[in-house]
């Protein structure tokens, strides 16, 4: 089975390595030569834990390959996916114009029947728009070829993204025909083998899918995090609220972590959209309003916690930044708390340290020369008056407290992730502050 994955962002170079794992031969067009270039050579243009390696192995046994040419790939295809990207516009909906562009292309260039497969994550009805677009340049051609629709959210967690597709709770699939079902159920077949279940409805619920998981789970982000703002001013602790509410089988567990607030590619950019969504129908959203407003100011959290411990003079304080990414095992930065973190600190006239595993560079691209590039956390806190810590990778689970406490000038910990033990740390004679606590 031959199927080609537009765009080779986090989406679709995921999609295209897993399927190739599995036999598929899929071929991943990009337009960005350099990144064509790069893959070819193995280097990859994100970071994700698993990934390098299936993509270099499926490439050599020649399973998986690249293209900057969707024309001159389209010969035999059963299925196109569509995984470019659909950023937010100035008004919060999703720009398509990337989408539009694929889908014109296709319809300019397709040769026998396929069917188009939408990965990425887009409004309601964009699968109509996408298969008027197609029929509109399939008659300019004076030609008549078949082709089906198909939608397929992505639900991968950025860290976590070969697990989450190699073994799926869930595989969403909105048809409308029954050969694009057919075709489907191939694709996805050594996917059921173990038992997972492909949920099938119509296509716009399955465009509406994705969006309402996403904005589920970032309301509940934003509840935990007005929680525990509640916390501090009660007097009660919200790990302790997060462990009684967690364990009511009606709740669970997860996504009830009190933080800096959610970034990413895809809860800001989602939370928007729906929001817009609601608009364009009349519709206001006001839950997902009050759950964007919660996380813009939660973004603020951390800085207005080191502000006060100064008694608002930051001046010339050295604060480490631990974390730059939006969160562990991935290098994606945008939206990201450090940024909001770090820019307030530099605003306030504070010198800011800062060390990430793995986002450095990307993190560059935002923060250029204003910071201290560091390489490790043990450089971040020498003579600094104060560490945040943003971002929850493991090797900042346990660092020696002692050798930090020799090389700080100040004593102050402001732990953004509530990973550490506030006990403890008092006791090594830090001055500790969590979120909620």
């Amino acid at each position: 089975m031959k199927v080609v994955v537009v765009g080779t962002g986090y989406v679709g170079l995921v999609t295209g390595a897993c399927l190739a794992d599995v036999g598929v031969d899929v071929c991943c067009i990009d337009i960005d030569e350099h990144k064509i270039e790069g893959l070819k050579q193995g280097i990859l243009p994100i970071y994700e834990p698993g990934l390098e390696e299936i993509v270099v192995r499926n490439y050599k046994k020649k399973r998986l390959t690249f293209s900057t040419s969707l024309t001159e790939n389209l010969k035999d295809v059963e299925a196109v996916f569509i995984a470019v990207g659909t950023p937010s516009t100035e008004d919060g909906s999703a720009d398509m114009q990337y989408v539009i562009d694929v889908a014109c292309e296709i319809g300019r260039h397709m040769q026998d029947y396929l069917v188009v497969v939408t990965k990425s994550t887009v409004p309601v009805g964009s699968s109509e728009i996408i298969r008027k677009t197609i029929s509109t340049a399939l008659q300019k051609r004076n030609v008549d070829i078949a082709f089906d629709m198909a939608s397929n959210p992505e639900f991968l967690k950025e860290g976590a993204a070969i697990k989450d597709f190699m073994s799926p709770d869930r595989i969403v699939i909105g048809v409308d025909s029954d050969k694009a079902k057919e075709i489907m159920d191939t694709l996805y077949k050594p996917f059921l083998l173990n038992g997972y279940r492909i949920i099938y409805m119509d296509i716009p619920s399955a465009e509406m899918t994705k969006y309402a998981a996403n904005a589920m789970l970032a309301t509940r982000i934003s509840f935990m995090n007005d929680i525990a703002v509640l916390c501090e001013l009660t007097g009660a602790n919200i790990n302790h609220v997060r462990n009684g509410i967690g364990s009511d089988p009606r709740i669970g567990k997860k996504f009830l972590y009190a933080g800096t607030g959610y970034g990413g590619s895809c809860f800001p950019k989602d939370v928007k959209a729906l929001i817009k969504m609601g608009m364009e129908n009349n519709h206001r959203l006001r839950i997902l309003e009050a759950v964007e407003n919660i996380n813009d100011e939660q973004k603020k959290i951390l800085f207005a916690k080191i502000n006060k411990y100064f008694d608002g003079n930051l001046a010339g304080k050295t604060i480490a930044v631990w974390g730059l990414a939006f969160k562990p095992n991935t290098d994606d930065v945008r939206f990201a708390p450090a940024l909001v973190l770090s820019d307030a600190l530099l605003k306030a006239g504070a010198h800011v340290r800062v060390f990430d595993p793995v986002a450095m560079e990307e993190a560059k691209k935002h923060l250029h020369d204003t910071v201290t590039w560091c390489n490790d956390v043990y450089e971040t806190v020498e003579n600094a008056d104060a560490i945040a810590l943003v971002t929850e990778w493991n090797e900042f689970r346990l660092p020696d407290w002692s050798r930090i406490k020799s090389l700080m000038k100040g004593n102050a910990i402001f732990d953004g992730r509530n990973i550490y033990d506030d006990v403890m740390l008092h006791k090594a004679g830090f001055d500790y502050f969590g979120i909620g606590i």
